[in-house]
């Protein structure tokens, strides 16, 4: 069985996983396949860490992912964390006046390094689905431990607009990605998905031209740039639909499977 490439990179939310978490059985069997004909497969995410692990658990995986938006490359087999890059949090300060500055008062959210690093949570900000989080009222919590990201979210503007605010304003201190409904984040500059993926690919032998990568989200865009081919969900955001070379079928009915077994027949 011939299979044109040596690496499948996905992302999760919207993309691998269906809604309601889950991964299907025929996703999970084109995923095996590609496997058996040499591929190694990659989990790319936003997610950092500690909100990835059970995910990757209970489908049995145990390659490197890349998480934290490329902070972190995680073994998920000997469950350790390999690389991680931490937001510089005097910069992440001098970002955040100046976007809101810009913009008015925002709603935070960070996520701390390491492998049981948690999420803060302030007031007002609103956490997609049943992820943990710790609250915090107090404004210097954010900044007692070393950080990958901070999420920020916006009373009135829309992710796109904030996302685009953020940059104008604080692009030259951090990185800005939108990865979702609600979650807009800042990374150390330059991070990027593909900076952890090139990390992880590197680890294993392999390269850009031996890649395929599937997303959903604008912070998929960077992915797309690395890899040889990049493969939109048709659930996925307008903007990364415009730089992919193909769009598939939506996370709900299988767009991953879809592409593997037509490249696998």
């Amino acid at each position: 069985m011939s299979f044109p490439y040596g690496l499948v990179a996905t992302d999760l939310d919207g993309t691998l996983l269906r809604s309601d978490g889950s991964v299907s059985q025929r996703t999970r069997d084109a995923l095996t396949a590609a496997a058996a004909a040499g591929a190694a497969h990659i989990v790319v995410t936003g997610r950092a860490v500690p909100w990835t692990r059970h995910v990757l658990d209970d489908l049995g995986y145990d390659g490197l992912a890349v998480c934290g938006q490329g902070a972190q490359v995680y073994d998920a087999g000997a469950h350790r964390l390999l690389t991680s890059v931490t937001l510089d949090r005097q910069l992440a300060g001098v970002a955040l006046a100046k976007i809101e500055a810009e913009v008015g008062p925002l709603h935070l959210a960070a996520s701390r390094d390491g492998l049981d690093g948690e999420v803060l949570v302030g007031p007002g900000y609103a956490v997609a689905g049943p992820l943990p989080a710790v609250p915090f009222t107090d404004a210097s919590d954010l900044w007692a431990a070393p950080l990958n990201k901070i999420y920020i979210q916006h009373p009135t503007l829309g992710d796109d607009e904030l996302a685009e605010a953020a940059r104008q304003a604080a692009g030259g201190f951090v990185s800005v990605a939108m990865a979702g409904a609600g979650i807009v984040e800042l990374l150390p500059l330059g991070l990027s998905k593909a900076t952890g993926l090139s990390l992880a690919a590197r680890r294993l032998g392999l390269k850009a031209a031996d890649s395929i990568a599937f997303g959903d989200m604008p912070n998929d865009i960077p992915m797309f740039g690395w890899a040889a081919r990049g493969v939109a969900m048709a659930n996925a955001h307008e903007e990364l639909k415009a730089v992919a070379d193909e769009v598939t079928s939506s996370n709900e009915e299988d767009g991953i499977a879809a592409v593997l077994e037509g490249l696998l027949a």
